[in-house]
């Protein structure tokens, strides 16, 4: 088992959550993990990136090369499309259609989906109203997560473990809601 995943979003977005409870689930699951995060500007609005490998064997590198991701999970549609030249001819894009414009050229949002829904491999969900809808509209994430949930090729209980162990200190509440945000992102993209 081997899976190289591009998180990406916005700060503020919730991606390096993400990524700790991807990588939790991972740890659980007995295999191995290397992460390298970028997130400079993040507290100002700026990008965010991780790059998630996991395998059942040992990885040497915690950067993934262009064309080798197997998943952009992105929580962000314009930075979905940033990180493109990272995924392989098979790999999956999933992202959320919510778009965060924080710059004064953004890109126009009808050619931002065009671009996407042109890809083989993807799944676009409003996961903003989707967490809205459940009444957590924080979790957002959480609902993008569990889109890609399938993809990720380890049981979804460990995730759902994942979300407890991070969020566990902020209480039952929290971890409920970000549970049933997976949840719904995950019947979306069945």
């Amino acid at each position: 088992m081997k899976k190289d995943i591009i998180l990406a979003g916005v700060g503020g977005q919730g991606i390096l959550s993400i990524a700790a409870i991807i990588g939790t689930a991972a740890i659980e699951s007995n295999l191995h993990l290397k992460q390298a995060e970028v997130h400079g500007m993040s507290q100002r609005g700026g990008d965010v990136q991780s790059h998630l490998r996991i395998s059942d064997k040992p990885i040497h590198s915690d950067l993934i090369p262009n064309g080798g991701a197997d998943l952009i999970i992105s929580v962000e549609p314009m930075e979905a499309l940033r990180y493109l030249p990272y995924l392989s001819k098979n790999g999956w894009l999933i992202t959320n259609t919510n778009a965060y414009v924080n710059i004064p050229n953004y890109p126009n949002y009808d050619e931002l989906m065009q671009t996407i829904k042109a890809f083989k491999n993807h799944i676009a969900l409003d996961a903003d109203k989707t967490a809205k809808d459940i009444g957590s509209s924080r979790s957002m994430n959480m609902v993008v997560l569990g889109a890609a949930s399938k993809f990720l090729d380890m049981p979804y209980e460990k995730l759902e473990a994942g979300i407890r162990a991070i969020f566990g200190r902020k209480g039952d509440k929290i971890v409920e809601a970000n549970l049933n945000a997976m949840n719904a992102g995950r019947e979306i993209a069945k």
